[in-house]
């Protein structure tokens, strides 16, 4: 199916390839997701062939967005996250292109594409001006965000904080590694917090991530001034971000 208002979206992430038709106008997904477990090893090939057999399975003929968890410029792949590493160089634009026979796709960096989502239709939506969301993870992913606009491959994770990258400080995988309190926790993530919006002055940040949906138990406890609101579309914000993507031409 296609339609006048709606695009789909893929999400690849380590564990599952998901997927749906998304209503542009409400961000609102057209069907229940559809999830196939991540090839393993992911490489390039392998995922390519889950991604068609998506768009297969929702009877899709359209144009298809696509989230990595990578950097990706020009279509080509810079890095790769919970990904296989030969992904670095390939040029994924047209490896779907190809495996979804042709038709257009766009592809970006899954942070991103969680930022245009909370952005428009989730936890920011109120708010005008700079939004910064962060993800939680493994490492921590960022999309900067201005008046809807999204400045691409932000990478924050990698700026370094009191001698140390802000994922090393202050991802959940940290909390979890060191055993750490909530309080012990969130004092790492004010630190890092404090540094980005002295360079960024934000109107708000947007927290993502699994640990999100603990946020009752830490974001009261942050020490920095810019007020920090949890995700609303959690697992499906890659998704309508992907979709989102195409409508608004974007080619990272």
């Amino acid at each position: 199916m296609s339609a006048r208002g709606h695009a789909f979206g893929i999400d690849i992430g380590g564990s599952g390839v998901k997927g749906a038709a998304v209503d542009l106008a409400t961000g609102e997904l057209l069907h229940e997701r559809i999830k196939i477990a991540t090839p393993h090893p992911a490489t390039p090939e392998a995922v390519a062939e889950t991604v068609a057999e998506v768009v297969a399975q929702a009877d899709w003929d359209g144009p298809v967005g696509i989230t990595l968890p990578s950097v990706v410029l020009d279509g080509i792949v810079r890095t790769a996250a919970n990904i296989d590493k030969s992904w670095v160089g390939t040029d994924a634009r047209g490896l779907f292109a190809k495996a979804l026979d042709g038709r257009e796709v766009t592809v970006l960096n899954d942070a991103d594409a969680a930022g245009l989502a909370e952005d428009r239709f989730g936890a920011a939506k109120e708010f005008d001006g700079l939004v910064l969301l962060l993800t939680f993870g493994t490492g921590i992913g960022s999309a900067l965000l201005y008046h809807g606009t999204l400045v691409p491959n932000s990478e924050l994770g990698h700026l370094q904080v009191g001698g140390m990258e802000t994922e090393h400080r202050a991802a959940a995988s940290i909390k979890d590694r060191d055993g750490l309190s909530f309080p012990q926790w969130a004092a790492e993530v004010s630190t890092v917090l404090s540094a980005l919006e002295d360079l960024f002055w934000p109107k708000v940040f947007v927290a993502g991530g699994g640990i999100s949906r603990d946020a009752d138990q830490w974001i009261p406890l942050l020490t920095n001034r810019t007020p920090v609101i949890p995700a609303d579309l959690r697992n499906t914000a890659g998704i309508v971000g992907a979709a989102m993507a195409i409508d608004a031409g974007i080619a990272p």
